[in-house]
């Protein structure tokens, strides 16, 4: 795994450190595993995450990313009784990335809300490389 690029340490209007940022040329992303760079595997099923197979464009295109200096965490609803055979298939099949969080809540309708920029790309079957469109998204009253 490669290291992650230097963050840019921040100050508040008072002077007090403030969480640290990405440069703006780095990506950030979180990757989820099944039924996004393979097929949907539940967690009531772990046999099957041993020998399924990754989608041929998600490795291309995330081992792209990870090698043009973008940070690739998968970020699964598998837990942490998973661990050994999710990495174990990461590696098998070459998936580059820079680490692995689990335990991430089931069942979608994600709504994240953080102080740092969130993109949200809702994976439709293929990998490609992204496109810039404005939609309607919810924010909070100023």
């Amino acid at each position: 795994m490669s290291e992650q690029p230097q963050l840019k340490k921040l100050l508040d209007e008072n002077g007090n450190l403030i969480s640290p940022q990405l440069p703006e040329d780095v990506k950030n992303y979180l990757i989820d595993i099944d039924g996004t760079i393979t097929e949907d595997v539940p967690n009531e099923e772990p046999e099957r995450m041993a020998t399924c197979q990754p989608f041929a464009d998600a490795l291309e295109t995330l081992n792209r990313w990870y090698e043009q200096g973008h940070i690739i965490t998968f970020f699964t609803s598998r837990t942490l009784d998973h661990k050994e055979v999710t990495e174990s298939w990461l590696a098998k099949h070459g998936f580059k990335h820079h680490g692995v969080l689990y335990g991430k809540p089931r069942g979608g309708n994600y709504h994240w809300i953080d102080n740092h920029i969130v993109r949200a790309t809702k994976y439709k079957g293929k990998f490609t490389d992204l496109v810039t469109q404005s939609k309607k998204v919810e924010l909070f009253e100023e």
